[in-house]
């Protein structure tokens, strides 16, 4: 192994029964490079990954680690100690007397201790540099949704227990950062934060996401499983869509080659039925490696649907002025909303802020507090929830599919059988009559989606649809969709998925209003941004000390009543921040400006570097004139 390098993986192989998931595939994963690892639903994705953790043997290779290194790693399903709070959850793999004094200051913090005690603490913190850790924990957590630090893990749901292990795994001292579906709940700000974080990040990731826009990105490198290989790509997830199709060009060539020799073998051996000698034989042992190699090959084609949906009146949904709340916890004020025929809407909100709750409102599987939701008599719900239905896992899966119907019309006219739809969704013959406890949990999620869009729905509710799918599936379902004569009402935190189906986006507000924005995703981030710079332009010209004090003076606690112990530290190193930003933002103008012979890549890197400056200076001043804003 070089300096580079490091894992590396040598001639690895792995199956699951009779089933083989990878063949002695050999890669490398070096120092700072970000790997996406994408493959169909079962290809063994997670089961790679817990081979590279050490978690799992593989059947034979070698895997090579280097010796001191750290490895931060998310699991899909993470596991947290009886009694631990959300801080302990996030501290739990930061190791030594730091974390100590982290949670014993911010516990005095919480519980009001006197001035000596947390004075003492301080001096601590100052003596371990332990500041800087309690900021970047605090903030992280802040960004993931996770204010109250001392609220029980055991209290959370499900997706809130995931975004603390995912703070766990950011926070962590590593050398390589381990994410399996990171982005899965997650609300859309919380991605693009994750997004932004790991593009300034030096370290080396691997990561198994279905996001593409998050891909794209991100990642530097990608590795596909496929047909039990692993084909590298060095480029990001567009680099990759482009290099996929030459090479699968020259892959159906090689196809069509080995089905004309197919042909000449088997009318070969059809005259030949006792084949005896040498020759022979060796003929026929080279016919059933060609035979062999064409059942395995698998096209991206395999996977089509066809889209038919029941007729639906003119009446659809009527929202009348719904409200809902829980407790004291308002969700919805006086919502009113008429849907019309086929129209494609996707709804955007921070987490807990009553996306879900809405879909169920309409499904009436809860009632608003007050408003009513009248809905048209010919209305086919199809429901697709976030949470995987109660499956008989005894059931075969095409026993599962049957109980639907034995046959469904795709189109007019058009009827598949329950194996044959089965077969579109990628369930292999010999997968369909599987017990449905042997599937993975992509695969699920696959089998849940074809279960609904069997049904012949006329309005689609989907909750987060792209959790857990792969790729190869999701690009056939938004095909699906585009072409759905029904209505769609979609919950999703896939930037992409959302921008190649919806119309307009229902946007909750902080106020608990809801916004009819007339576009998709990415059109409503540029209205965002616009208008989040217009509230900043305001808010900087009514803010003093903005216009009086370029050099900004250094602040004493005697000045800052208004400020609490931790407010006056952070206000004091975004003084500090905002003052080496503006000579590094002032030094990089002088030298592009200088005239200086440089290479295009110096240019690039410069410039790239610049915008991250002016990123970073407009966040540092938004803190700084908030906590002005305080003081004043």
């Amino acid at each position: 192994m070089t300096d580079e390098n490091l894992i590396q993986i040598q001639q690895v192989s792995k199956n699951f029964g009779d089933l083989a998931l990878f063949e002695n595939v050999t890669f490398t994963i070096n120092v700072g490079e970000k790997i996406a690892l994408i493959g169909r639903n079962g290809c063994g994705k997670s089961t790679l990954m817990k081979i590279i953790l050490g978690e799992e043997p593989a059947d034979s290779g070698n895997i090579t680690r280097r010796r001191d290194l750290k490895i931060s790693f998310l699991d899909q399903d993470p596991k947290f100690n009886d009694g631990e709070s959300i801080l302990d959850g996030a501290l739990r793999h930061v190791s030594g007397e730091i974390t100590s004094v982290i949670k014993e200051y911010e516990n005095a913090i919480n519980s009001g201790a006197d001035a000596d005690v947390i004075s003492e603490l301080s001096h601590k913190m100052d003596a371990l540099n332990a500041w800087n850790l309690e900021t970047t924990v605090i903030s992280t957590l802040s960004r993931l949704g996770l204010r109250d630090i001392n609220q029980k893990i055991s209290t959370l749901s499900g997706g809130a227990r995931k975004r603390v292990a995912l703070a766990s795994a950011i926070i962590s001292d590593h050398d390589l950062l381990v994410l399996d579906e990171p982005t899965n709940h997650l609300d859309l700000g919380m991605v693009e934060w994750l997004e932004e974080m790991l593009v300034k990040e030096k370290k080396a990731l691997l990561l198994v996401t279905h996001d593409r826009y998050f891909l794209d990105n991100v990642c530097n490198k990608i590795l596909e499983i496929a047909d039990t290989q692993i084909y590298t790509y060095q480029g990001n997830y567009s680099y990759y869509l482009e290099e996929k199709e030459h090479r699968e060009e020259v892959e159906q060539r090689t196809i069509a080659h080995l089905r004309n020799t197919y042909r000449r073998e088997l009318e070969w051996i059809r005259r030949q039925p006792q084949a005896r000698g040498g020759k022979s034989r060796s003929r026929i042992d080279r016919f059933d490696v060609i035979e062999k190699r064409l059942k395995s090959v698998r096209s991206e084609a395999d996977l089509t649907l066809a889209s038919k949906s029941n007729h639906i009146g003119s009446k659809i949904i009527e929202l009348c002025y719904i409200s809902k709340k829980y407790d004291e916890k308002v969700l919805l004020k006086e919502f009113y909303y008429n849907f019309a025929k086929g129209e494609k809407v996707g709804i955007v909100g921070q987490n807990g802020s009553g996306k879900t709750t809405l879909l169920k409102m309409i499904l009436n599987e809860v009632r608003p507090d007050s408003g009513e939701i009248n809905i048209g008599q010919t209305v086919r719900f199809g429901y697709y929830s976030q949470e995987l239905p109660k499956f008989k896992e005894t059931l075969k899966v095409v026993d599962y599919i049957s109980e639907i119907a034995d046959q469904v019309e795709v189109q007019l006219g058009v009827k598949l059988s329950a194996t044959n739809l089965l077969s579109r969704f990628l369930f292999a013959p010999s997968r369909q009559h599987d017990y449905i406890y042997k599937l993975s949990g992509g695969e699920k999620r696959r089998l849940q989606l074809c279960r609904v869009l069997m049904e012949n729905p006329n309005f689609l509710i989907l909750d987060e649809p792209t959790n857990d799918l792969d790729i190869a599936t999701l690009s056939v379902l938004e095909e699906y969709l585009m072409e759905f004569k029904g209505n769609v009402l979609i919950v999703s935190h896939d930037r992409y998925f959302m921008d190649r189906i919806v119309d307009h986006l229902f946007v909750f507000n902080p106020d608990h209003t809801v916004k009819d924005f007339p576009g998709n995703y990415t059109d409503y981030r540029i209205w965002k941004e616009m208008s989040d710079e217009k509230e900043k332009a305001e808010k900087e010209k009514t803010a003093k000390p903005a216009e009086t004090a370029p050099k900004r003076e250094r602040n004493t606690s005697m000045n800052k009543p208004k400020l609490s112990y931790k407010e006056q530290r952070l206000l004091e190193q975004t003084e500090i921040d905002i003052d080496n930003l503006s000579k590094e933002k002032k030094e990089i103008e002088e030298r592009l400006g200088s005239g200086e012979q440089m290479s295009n890549d110096e240019i690039m890197k410069l410039s790239s570097r610049m915008q991250e400056v002016i990123e970073e200076l407009d966040e540092k001043e938004m803190i700084w004139l908030e906590l002005n804003e305080k003081i004043s």
